[in-house]
């Protein structure tokens, strides 16, 4: 029998081993699961996600893409070298969210009022984006 590693079998440094607050220790913010929004909605560079409606800074934003990149989250690939530019795609884990960024449109458009629930490819399409390709 193959024995496992410790990091595949270990959660991630956090406040317990519970599956509810590992999760909250990637996505438990303002910001992180809007970018993994518009990484499902086609965004892929730095310019797409700043230029979302709710307006996240600069800083957290790279700070956002970096910790999702660590998590194995995101893949970022230069396409450009001067100044360097990147580009980020979701990897299979990521795009695993997409079930719960569903669940959780479905949620806020049933229970607050005022808001709306649009499928990932009828709001890239009214805004002009590309959707996932996943």
């Amino acid at each position: 029998m193959k024995r496992k590693k410790a990091s595949e079998t270990a959660p991630l440094e956090g406040r317990s081993p519970c599956a509810v607050a590992c999760g909250l220790d990637i996505f438990g913010d303002r910001w992180t699961l809007l970018v993994v929004r518009d990484l499902l909605r086609g965004h892929r560079r730095y310019g797409e996600f700043a230029g979302s409606k709710e307006k996240i800074p600069t800083n957290l934003l790279a700070d956002r893409l970096s910790r999702l990149e660590t998590a194995g989250i995101v893949t970022r690939t230069p396409y450009q070298d001067n100044p360097p530019r990147y580009e980020y795609a979701l990897t299979p884990k990521g795009d695993a969210l997409r079930p719960i960024i569903r669940a959780i449109a479905d949620w806020g458009a049933q229970h607050i009022p005022g808001t709306r629930r649009m499928d990932m490819a009828a709001q890239a399409a009214a805004t002009g984006d590309k959707p996932s390709s996943r």
